[in-house]
């Protein structure tokens, strides 16, 4: 990925948020079951406050509350890395949604690691640093309830 300038990166960034928000709540329609409904739309919600967070940023050139921010090591334990992209259907298992969540988290860590990689405006490499460990938390988060799911199935 070569991009011109760093309004270009967050630009192609906040598409990328939208895509990731509307795949989930378009998909969130489908289900019948109100959990997975729910947890679709809570992914759905941390995407947009991604979205926002760049938007605000692309506006002011400021990313707001990354003085507070508390970086930290997230742990990878790379779930994800054994599971292949797979599309969603209406109805699919929870087992099934959670591998299609922690994939799509994982693709978007990478992302913006690369972005990360290719910024030199500090500010931009903060908001992208900050991004690349949100990412990590929902993707820990999921593998996480993946392996209580399935210890609870008896795997």
């Amino acid at each position: 990925m070569d991009f011109d300038n760093l309004q270009s990166i967050i630009s192609f960034a906040i598409e990328k948020e939208k895509e990731a928000a509307e795949f989930y709540e378009e998909n969130s329609a489908s289900e019948k079951m109100a959990g997975k409904k729910e947890m679709l739309l809570e992914f759905a919600a941390e995407e947009r406050k991604h979205q926002k967070m760049l938007e605000d940023y692309l506006a002011t050139g400021v990313a707001e509350k990354l003085d507070d921010y508390a970086f930290k090591w997230i742990a990878d334990i790379k779930r994800s890395d054994y599971v292949v992209p797979m599309e969603y259907k209406p109805g699919m298992a929870y087992n099934e949604l959670l591998m299609l969540a922690m994939k799509r988290e994982e693709a978007a860590l990478k992302l913006y690691n690369t972005l990360l990689d290719q910024a030199e405006d500090e500010g931009a490499k903060t908001l992208f640093k900050m991004l690349c460990q949100e990412e990590a938390k929902h993707k820990l988060g999921l593998e996480t309830m993946y392996d209580d799911y399935m210890a609870k199935m008896g795997d």
